[in-house]
Parts: C-alpha cells; sequence; structure tokens
C-alpha cells in the first residue's frame, strides 16, 4: 500500500466523524430505532393489533449520512399465524403453516402450506382469501396475499420492491413471519464461522438464539414465484453490525458512497444492480478472513481497498455467495455477467489509481472535505453530528405522540366516567407491561411515558367533571397532576394552569405560568403528534446541539415541548374560546379531512408557546395587572404578524384565533376580524375562525 495512505486514512476517519459516522451519532441512531420499535409495538397493542415490530438497515445501524439519503427499513411480523418448521412445531387451536421445500424450489425459499388447527394434518380444502391449491391437493399460503393488503392499505400510492410494499420511496414496509427455528442453511452458517477472526464467538452464541423471518417474494426466475416466501437472517445481521468497531462500520459507508456514484456508472443493464446488501456482505466476508490488527483507524482506506478486493473475487469468479445462507448467490437476478465485467474493470481501475476517487465522492461533500482537511484547511459546515441527533430525537418523541392518536381518539365523545375508567384500564395495562420481566429496557421507557401522558388526560378529565358539576376535586387529583407534568417542558404543566385559571384560582394559575415561562428558552423544541409539519420544520441549533450529550428521556424531555391538547371530555378546564375548535366543522367541512385529521380535528390543539401568552393574557386581565397582560398581548401580536414565527408553528390557525379574541378583548373588534380572515386565508375549511368572523359580522351589523 502506498505510504500516503496512513495518513490519508487519518484524514478519511476525521472526516468520516464529521458528517455523522461516529460513535455517538451511531450510539444515537441505535438508541433510537429499538426506542421507536417499542414504540410501533405499543401503538399496534393499542389498536389491537397483534404484531412486532422490527428497524433493520443503514439508518438503525449507523452506517449512513444525510448525503446517503438513506431509506428506513421497518419489518411487520404476522404473530397471528404459527410457522412449522418441523411437525413438532404444531400448535392446536393456531393457524399453522408448515415450511416446505420441493426438489425445484430456489435456494433460500420455502412454500408455506396449511396444516389443521385442530389435528397435525394438512389442510386439502379451505376458502378464504390468500390461499392457493396445488395439484396434489395442497393448500399454500400466497405471498401475493400481503401485496394486495398493502395495495388495499395505500392505493394508487403502494409500490413494491421485492418483498417491499411501501407508501413512499422513503420507507420500505416489509411484513413478515417470525420462525423460531434456524434451518439448515443458516445453521450451517455456525460451522462455517469456527475458521475466521470474525465474528467473535461470543456473537455467534448470541446468534444461535436468533431466529430468521420468512419474507414474502419469490425466486425472481421460479414457476411457483407467487406462493414463495425467502428466508431472511436479519436479526444475525443486526447482531454482526452492532458488534463492529468505527473503523469497518465507516468502511462500509465509503463503500456505500461508492456504490451511489461510481459503482452505478458501468451497469448498463436496466435491470442490474449492485446493492448496499453486496457492500455490507464484502465487508462481512472481508473481516472474517482479515486479522483484527488491520482494522484500525491508520489503515481506514487499506481496509477500504481489501473490501473492493472481495469484490473483485467474486466478481471474476461470477458468484458472490451470501455471507450467512449457504447455497445463496446474489447475483442471481441482480447483476448479468456483462455487468459484472464492467464493474470488475471499474474496481480495478479505482485501486490502481490509488483510491484518488475518495476525492470525488459527492455525498455529504465527503470529497471536497477530504481535500480541505488534507490541505489543513477549514471547511464550512463541518459538523453536522448535532443535527442528527436533534432529529433523532424529534422523531422519537413524534413517534410516541402520533401512537397516543388513536387511544385518544376512542375515548373522544365518551361520558367522562367511561373516558376515567377506560383511562384506568389502560393504564393499569401498560404499568403491567412495564414490568414484564420479557420486557426490554425500551419497552419500560416507552410505556411509562405513555403512562404519564395518559395520567395528564385523566387528571384533566375529573377535573373537567368537577368543575362542569360544581363538586370539590377529589384529594388524590394533585398526585395524578404531579406525576403527569414531567411528560415534556410545558404542555401538562399548561393544561394545570388552564384548570386553575378555568376554576377562578388566578394566582395558582400565574404560579405555573411563570415556572413555564422561565423553562421556554430557545434551546426548547416544540412538537405535535398530528402527522401535520410546519412550514419551517428546522430544527433549533441550541436543541440539537443538548441532544448530542444528553439524549435519555428524562433529558429530552426537558427541552421539548408538545402542542398542548384537549379532548371534547376536558373542555371545561379550557379557556372557553378553545370549545371552538373542538367543533370546528362547517357544514361539509368534515368531509374535507385526511385520515389523521378525522383522528384529532374534533380536539382543542395549540403550539405551547403562543398557549402560554394567551393564558397570560386571559390571567393578568382577571388579576388586573396591566403591564403583563400587555407584555402577553404583544408577545402573542409577534407570533401572528411576523410570517417567520407562524411558520414555525403547528396550529397557526389556532393561533391566529387565540390572537383574534386577545383584540376583542381590547376593544378592537375590526382587528379582531382581520385576524379571523388571515386565519381563514391559512386554512379556509375546519376552522374555528368561521364562527368567530360570522359572530362579529352579526355584531358589527346589530
Amino acid at each position: 500500500m502506498p505510504a500516503f495512505f496512513h495518513h490519508l486514512s487519518e484524514v478519511l476517519y476525521q472526516v468520516l466523524e464529521c458528517v455523522g459516522v461516529n460513535p455517538w451519532v451511531v450510539d444515537r441512531r441505535r438508541h433510537t430505532f429499538l426506542h421507536k420499535e417499542a414504540a410501533w409495538d405499543v401503538d399496534n397493542h393499542q389498536q389491537g393489533l397483534d404484531t412486532t415490530t422490527f428497524h433493520f438497515g443503514s439508518q438503525s445501524e449507523g452506517t449512513t449520512t444525510p448525503g446517503l439519503q438513506s431509506d428506513t427499513d421497518l419489518l411487520w411480523t404476522l404473530i397471528g399465524f404459527n410457522i412449522m418448521f418441523s411437525w413438532a412445531d404444531w400448535q392446536q387451536g393456531r393457524s399453522n403453516l408448515l415450511m416446505v421445500r420441493e426438489e425445484d424450489t430456489p435456494p433460500q425459499h420455502y412454500l408455506l402450506q396449511r396444516i389443521s388447527s385442530v389435528i397435525p394434518q394438512p389442510v386439502t380444502h379451505i376458502h378464504l382469501p390468500g390461499y392457493v391449491t396445488d395439484s396434489q391437493g395442497r393448500v399454500f399460503y400466497s405471498n401475493m396475499a400481503v401485496v394486495r393488503l398493502a395495495a388495499a392499505q395505500w392505493g394508487d400510492e403502494h409500490m413494491r420492491h421485492g418483498p417491499s410494499n411501501s407508501p413512499s420511496e422513503d420507507w420500505d414496509f416489509v411484513m413478515a413471519f417470525y420462525c423460531k427455528t434456524l434451518p439448515s442453511e443458516i445453521m450451517s452458517w455456525f460451522i462455517r464461522m469456527q475458521h475466521g477472526y470474525w465474528p467473535s464467538q461470543e456473537t455467534l452464541q448470541a446468534a444461535r438464539r436468533c431466529g430468521c423471518f420468512l419474507v414474502p417474494v419469490g425466486h425472481h426466475g421460479s414457476v411457483n414465484q407467487d406462493i414463495e416466501w425467502r428466508i431472511t437472517p436479519n436479526l444475525i445481521e443486526r447482531l454482526l453490525m452492532f458488534s463492529l468497531n468505527m473503523v469497518p462500520m465507516k468502511c462500509l459507508v465509503i463503500l456505500k458512497m461508492l456504490k451511489k456514484q461510481e459503482f452505478v456508472k458501468y451497469i448498463n443493464c436496466q435491470n442490474c444492480k449492485f446493492t448496499t446488501f453486496h457492500c455490507k456482505t464484502a465487508l462481512f466476508t472481508t473481516l472474517h478472513k482479515t486479522q483484527p490488527t488491520v482494522w484500525i483507524k491508520s489503515r481506514l482506506i487499506e481496509c477500504i481497498v481489501m473490501c473492493l478486493q472481495t469484490i473483485l473475487e467474486f466478481l471474476n469468479q461470477g458468484e458472490f455467495p451470501h455471507f450467512i445462507v449457504e447455497g445463496v448467490d446474489l447475483f442471481d437476478g441482480k447483476l448479468c455477467r456483462e455487468c459484472q465485467l464492467s464493474l470488475e474493470q471499474a474496481i480495478q481501475g479505482m485501486i490502481e489509481d490509488d483510491m484518488n476517487v475518495l476525492f470525488h465522492l459527492q455525498s455529504d461533500d465527503l470529497g471536497q472535505r477530504l481535500k480541505a482537511r488534507h490541505e489543513v484547511r477549514p471547511y464550512p459546515g463541518d459538523d453536522v453530528s448535532a443535527g442528527i441527533c436533534g432529529m433523532l430525537a424529534k422523531d422519537m418523541f413524534e413517534l410516541y405522540l402520533k401512537g397516543l392518536r388513536p387511544t385518544c381518539s376512542r375515548l373522544c365523545n365518551n361520558d367522562a366516567a367511561d373516558v376515567i375508567t377506560s383511562l384506568n384500564n389502560e393504564i393499569t395495562l401498560l404499568e403491567d407491561l412495564a414490568v414484564n420481566p420479557r420486557a426490554t429496557q425500551y419497552d419500560t421507557n416507552n410505556m411509562k411515558f405513555i403512562v404519564k401522558y395518559l395520567m395528564s388526560v385523566k387528571a384533566s378529565v375529573t377535573s373537567s367533571s368537577c368543575i362542569q358539576s360544581g363538586d370539590p376535586l377529589p384529594q388524590d387529583i394533585w398526585q395524578l397532576y404531579g406525576e403527569s407534568l414531567n411528560t415534556d417542558v410545558a404542555s401538562s404543566k399548561l393544561k394545570l394552569a388552564s384548570m386553575h385559571y378555568c376554576r377562578g384560582e388566578l394566582r395558582r394559575a400565574e404560579s405555573v405560568l411563570n415556572e413555564v415561562e422561565f423553562d421556554l428558552d430557545d434551546s426548547v423544541q416544540p412538537l405535535c403528534g398530528c402527522g401535520i409539519e410546519p412550514y419551517d420544520n428546522k430544527l433549533s441549533k441550541a436543541f440539537c446541539e443538548y441532544t448530542v450529550q444528553n439524549y435519555s428521556h428524562e433529558q429530552l424531555t426537558k427541552k421539548l415541548a408538545f402542542c398542548v391538547r384537549f379532548l371534547r371530555e376536558e373542555k371545561f378546564c379550557a379557556p372557553r374560546l378553545l370549545w371552538c375548535e373542538m367543533y370546528r366543522a362547517v357544514g361539509d367541512d368534515v368531509d374535507h379531512r385526511s385520515v389523521q385529521e378525522h383522528e384529532w380535528m374534533d380536539w382543542a390543539q395549540v403550539d405551547a408557546q403562543p398557549f402560554l401568552l394567551y393564558l397570560q393574557y386571559l390571567t393578568y386581565r382577571g388579576l388586573g395587572v396591566r403591564h403583563r397582560q400587555l407584555e402577553a398581548f404583544h408577545g402573542l401580536e409577534g407570533i401572528v404578524t411576523s410570517a417567520g414565527k407562524l411558520n414555525q408553528l403547528y396550529h397557526w390557525e389556532t393561533v391566529c384565533n387565540l390572537f383574534g379574541h386577545c383584540c376583542e378583548l381590547e376593544g378592537d373588534i375590526q382587528r379582531a376580524l382581520c385576524v379571523y380572515n388571515k386565519s381563514l386565508l391559512l386554512r379556509p375549511r375546519n376552522n374555528a375562525a368561521n364562527w368567530h368572523k360570522q359572530r362579529l359580522e352579526l355584531l358589527l351589523n346589530i
């Protein structure tokens, strides 16, 4: 290897650190996506879906950068079926599917034969959708059943790529069956791995406890393509990736950049492609045959070259063996011989040119960054890690809030007593699941967060019922509020302050509002779970920098301000103007809501910062503290009259409506009408401003 490779390796190592391939960002990615798996599972549970969710691929492994624009891989297991690797796996009362291989079944594929749930015998007749009967009378489950399910769910947006059925290019959704028994073509891998430098014996031991998945895709050249299912050892692959140190991780990122920019130039056939999985397999194979002492920072480029040489070996022999599953050629159906030879020449040229190609990589401006560092000069925007960490934190908690939508939607429009009963049942169930021995740390954290949030709803519903009836608050209400106040930095406290205001306890409301005002600094990031985004969704720089060093649930909630949500059952704890938000539909407005909007548009929702100012305005008006009342008025005015600030809100039309009400209370009816018109300009339908405008127009006519 050229002598300058050592210095250039050190420089490349540091450049990759700057674009997010570093220990703390990798750790955040893994931490975040494992939490999101738990959040998906709780979300599915709350919707009555019996599934388990897994995140695989670059985003969850930490082997991506913003410039690579990697999609997000999500796998759902269909738990309602019992997958039988052998007859010993049969279970009475279950929908049993037996893994079957024929003489002509391609490698890595199985057929799934329906077995009776009453006795361990094959089913010979079935009239359920998704099943196919062959000439021998055997009943098989078709992979097309999953395709039709996805097509029905996503309609015209449905896209199919291999086993993935997705509504967007940004996501890969795979519905799969889990098989707890590893088949022979995977078990043979453990024997092959006895001789090599990697993986370790500890990793191999852990891998034996992993099952595999059956994904809905047949072999491209098979006559039984529609009823074949491919086995994939995703859990073992993730275990292997999580065992790597930073040098092979950075090596894989460079291979992906080369694949995206350079390899594609030499693949001329429309249906041919060299994939990220080829890169990962080349890395695994190289690690297995190379001494660990090679994988160090100063030899990073040498490691990249070794991986390229592994790819060259496979290209030369015309076969790219799967690292884990025996008998599988990854070139089959992916890369024709002509494209293999073309790519072989290109990679050979890169190596002979002393990897000069690295200086021309465009992803994340990596080539320019490398030149700048190599020449010891600064490069603008040198570190993107904070932005990545901030986005990961936002995505994680946004998923939690979105997962709460269906639960709150089920509660809405019910009797308060029924809502409290439902909340008690849900809270008890989640608390039991949190202490289940099988619950992971991620499950426990997620469920504790949801319990806190539901306690906040319960406290508010209970208080609302008492205010409506004129009854005193129960003694345990303060404990309930206390346990729920730390869902985030503002929303639960603002609901408490709002309850005090509605009970006429203005000094208590003032005290809580002062506490929220003190905590809402520039490092606090607004967040909502409605499924909508502000026009300007750029994250706060201070928040992003905070998340680099602080990423536990407890730390992050100190810097997140959720939108304040009031169900109809909480309305007596909300200022009366917000009641109109709960009944915002005029005429046929309901018919013009999206699926997501149907879930939340019967509630009042408002961004935390402007709601704080609105509550301060009302509270200080009641206390007769005019200068503080005007401070709140002008603060809210500054938000509504600034396009930049308004564009950062989730519920800008509601904020306009709050300010319009303040203008009314100031006696400026004409300005209030102008503000309501502005609100309607932003959202003409499903906007409570329609009611306010009609009311003021009637008043002006009088």
